[in-house]
């Protein structure tokens, strides 16, 4: 229910998506779906702490390679970066965005979300120092930095800009803003 649900939200957007019309795809009822969730909003929170949760086990396993820290650190990048205009998983992230002001909940839950990322990049830049692939620095504002630009270059792509349409350049530019921000050692 949750992966159509986010398939739904990624063609059409939240503020489209009817209840009515997600049951029909789901072969069920409008009310059916509102009894699990209750809102669109916690909709959208579901799908996206379902979609988290499946990315979280994937970036686990990759920190876990015995790789070097740069290799780690570029493929956090990759994975991080939608795969191209409309991904769902991040269609899912903005439309939360927009709804954030209004609603402490979602707030709530985004902070919550970000934190398993900012920990995760953290702690691989933490080992990178610590085994001398990485110079030393203020790793959680280093973190908190890469992600912001991975957001703004990530937003980018999913909305098809013409700068950053190409995921291909969008990973470039993560990986030049990276070598900037994560010097090595």
């Amino acid at each position: 229910m949750l992966e159509e649900a986010m398939t739904a939200i990624a063609e059409d957007g939240l503020g489209a998506l009817t209840m009515s019309a997600l049951a029909e795809r789901l072969g069920t009822s409008g009310g059916h779906i509102l009894y699990y969730f209750g809102s669109k909003d916690l909709l959208l929170l579901a799908a996206l702490r379902w979609s988290e949760a499946t990315l979280g086990e994937e970036r686990r396993r990759l920190l876990a390679r015995r790789v070097t820290a740069p290799r780690r650190l570029d493929s956090f990048l990759r994975l991080y970066l939608p795969r191209g205009p409309r991904d769902p998983r991040w269609t899912l992230w903005i439309e939360l965005w927009a709804r954030i002001p209004a609603n402490e909940e979602l707030r709530a839950a985004q902070a919550e979300l970000d934190r398993g990322w900012q920990d995760d990049l953290e702690a691989l830049l933490s080992k990178g120092v610590a085994q001398g692939h990485f110079a030393p620095m203020d790793v959680t504002a280093r973190a908190s930095e890469l992600l912001a630009l991975l957001d703004g270059l990530s937003t980018r792509v999913v909305l098809g800009e013409e700068s950053g349409r190409d995921t291909r350049s969008a990973l470039d530019a993560a990986r030049a803003a990276a070598e900037l921000l994560v010097p090595r050692a």
